[in-house]
């Protein structure tokens, strides 16, 4: 479990901005209570915003990714996960590929391609038991996008809904399993293997970018 505690250079949590950024959060409560308290934050501190991918060793690295305003699940799933671990919660990131069936007709026309490779999630140990949590989708874009925001109790796996209403929502097709550290040469082998355009291109507009090793 150790290694799950561990700082690394992705998961950086003893950097002192990690300590403004979860400022507000209440290190006198349960692990459970502060897991609940750092899924939300961390979910609604950031809007989500796939259209800016950083696959680079810089753009993994949590503390470059407080300093946004927008991020995309990856990077929001990295902060979540160091997050925790600063407050002495064992963590793993999970890694899958998934099919949006809502509102993502933009992303599949840069993307050439209606699979998400390589969407991020968070594993949490709470209770002698690992958690599955999803710190994607913000209040905010839940609302623009008309689905429910997902929410996390620290007892139960929090993972996309199939269905929002009668729609079909969100389709997982693939679990790469669970990893200590952000699997870096797995995600760029993997996105180039589903998205080859991406690495062949350049991509640097106001509407899309991608960076990667």
């Amino acid at each position: 479990m150790t290694n799950y505690l561990q700082q690394t250079a992705f998961l950086d949590f003893n950097n002192p901005l990690f300590d403004d950024f979860f400022k507000s959060i209440n290190s006198n409560k349960s692990q459970k209570e502060i897991a609940i308290d750092l899924y939300f934050f961390v979910r609604d501190s950031f809007l989500y915003d796939p259209y800016h991918l950083d696959i680079s060793k810089n753009g993994l690295i949590a503390t470059n990714v407080l300093s946004k305003k927008r991020a995309w699940c990856v990077e929001k799933a990295i902060v979540l996960a160091a997050g925790a671990r600063k407050f002495n919660i064992p963590s793993r990131l999970g890694y899958a590929i998934v099919t949006n069936h809502i509102g993502v007709e933009k992303l599949t026309h840069y993307l050439k391609r209606p699979e998400i490779v390589f969407h991020g999630y968070v594993e949490l140990f709470l209770n002698d038991k690992w958690i599955k949590c999803t710190p994607s989708f913000d209040k905010r874009i839940c609302r623009i996008s008309g689905v429910t925001s997902l929410d996390w109790n620290g007892e139960d796996d929090s993972l996309f809904q199939p269905y929002e209403k009668d729609q079909k929502f969100m389709e997982y097709l693939h679990d790469y399993g669970t990893f200590e550290d952000v699997p870096i040469d797995l995600m760029n082998t993997e996105m180039k293997k589903y998205y080859p355009h991406l690495f062949q291109e350049t991509y640097k507009s106001k509407e899309f970018s991608f960076i990667h090793l």
